[in-house]
């Protein structure tokens, strides 16, 4: 175990809707977070972060640690950067961006202990919390994320983890900075009701399964604050498999597709080809907008710049 580094992981200890937040009172360390249900107790600040996943990136980033990542592993889209933040990401090796049919990232346990890290960012199949604890490994994740999700997802979400993230890198003027100007962000781009309804889905490219996003999720509240109501805010899961027929029968005005990389041209042909979907509102109107998975889902500050997308599109 890294000599600045103790976790401690007790199950069970929050409630069943705590994701992720929550941090002992005072700047000192050692410092106890909870996340996913668990605890995890660092000695000091962290200085050796591998990432198996990109949602943490922009919180890194806007508390400026992310120098402290010493490896990542995934797929990191340019289009989710501005210049300095990709050019602090080219400053990362990566260990490997290979992913299986349903995009979940291959990696073995070896190689991310070979970097010696004293924090994981992201849980992957194969790399979850009590695997990299035999190892002495802490491990982080996005609270909507964790098993039991988030209930009433919000933009308050977004600034509530980066003070999480402040609290873990002893940041916490940076965080609080940082959520302010979020906030702020969220104000201005929000727009009132238009009374069109819309549906955020994750289409198999390929054929297969789709699936839609309901109010446990952040594009309820995207949605909302770009004006659009969420034609399954009255499925309380995250997300969950949908239909073709029960996409006809909902009937959207507005369509947000997500997709992890590739082509957004072969995200929508997977969507707009299904037969019957032809007479959906938004296919027929053509309102559809292919968008990058992490401009929408976990709550990040990238949620943030995906409601621009979704009120330059569809909410002026």
């Amino acid at each position: 175990m890294s000599p600045v580094l103790v976790l401690l992981l007790l199950a069970g200890c929050a409630g069943p809707g705590d994701g992720g937040g929550g941090a002992d009172p005072g700047g000192a360390y050692p410092l106890t977070v909870t996340n996913c249900g668990a605890q995890v107790t660092f000695a000091s600040e962290p200085e050796r972060v591998v990432l198996l996943k990109s949602a943490a990136v922009p919180f890194l980033h806007d508390l400026g640690v992310l120098d402290r990542v010493v490896a990542r592993a995934g797929q990191y889209p340019d289009e989710y950067y501005d210049e300095r933040t990709r050019a602090e990401l080219d400053a990362i090796p990566l260990l490997t961006d290979r992913t299986d049919t349903s995009g979940h990232l291959q990696i073995s346990r070896e190689v991310v202990v070979a970097q010696r890290p004293d924090l994981v960012v992201g849980e992957v199949d194969n790399l979850d919390r009590a695997t990299l604890a035999a190892a002495g490994i802490p491990l982080l994740e996005e609270p909507a994320l964790c098993g039991a999700g988030v209930r009433d997802v919000s933009f308050e979400d977004v600034y509530e983890q980066m003070g999480f993230y402040g609290e873990v890198f002893d940041r916490r003027e940076a965080a609080s900075a940082a959520a302010a100007r979020l906030r702020e962000r969220v104000a201005q781009l929000s727009v009132p009701g238009s009374g069109r309804t819309a549906a955020v889905l994750y289409p198999t490219v390929g054929g297969g399964v789709t699936y839609a996003y309901g109010s446990g999720s952040m594009a309820n509240p995207q949605l909302a604050a770009a004006g659009l109501t969420n034609v399954f805010a009255d499925v309380d899961e995250r997300v969950f498999e949908v239909s073709r027929e029960e996409l006809i029968a909902r009937d959207p005005d507005v369509l947000v597709l997500l997709h992890g990389d590739g082509d957004p041209r072969a995200v929508v042909e997977a969507v707009t080809s299904v037969p019957g979907l032809a007479g959906v509102s938004a296919v027929r109107d053509g309102a559809v907008l292919p968008l990058l998975f992490n401009f929408t889902e976990p709550p990040t500050p990238l949620a943030v710049d995906g409601l621009e997308r979704v009120v330059d599109r569809f909410g002026r």
